[in-house]
């Protein structure tokens, strides 16, 4: 078992910037790869990006790339999700999860990752 906790979240400006944090905890000798996704509200779960646990590999959903960066502490058992330029369309609840099974890199469907945290609110305004 592996348990995520989320936090970080809040309300900001357009065009400001939020870290946020995911610290694993149980089997994490066991996580291969950490992902985050978003969800708007009415929307499906969208993938945001992901990070290997061991090599620090990582890979972005269009929408993001060059405004977040996903990066990871294993002496803390934690991702970050640092997430600059945000825009009204980035409000939503946030969430990290953990992928336990080693083999194809691009994982970006929900259903390819095992652990889910509680999720983040993080709110836009305009």
């Amino acid at each position: 078992q592996v348990q995520l906790a989320e936090s970080g979240g809040g309300l900001v400006q357009a065009g400001g910037s939020l870290r946020l944090s995911c610290v694993a905890s149980g089997r994490t000798f066991s996580i291969y790869m950490m992902g985050w996704f978003r969800q708007a509200p009415g929307k499906e779960r969208e993938f945001v990006t992901a990070i290997t646990w061991s090599s620090g590999q990582t890979f972005y959903a269009a929408s993001v790339k060059g405004r977040f960066t996903i990066s990871r502490d294993n002496a803390k058992n934690t991702v970050y999700l640092q997430v600059n330029s945000l825009t009204p369309e980035d409000t939503a609840v946030y969430y990290c999860a953990a992928d336990l099974a080693p083999g194809s890199f691009y994982k970006t469907r929900a259903t390819d990752y095992d652990y889910w945290g509680q999720g983040t609110q993080v709110t836009v305004s305009s």
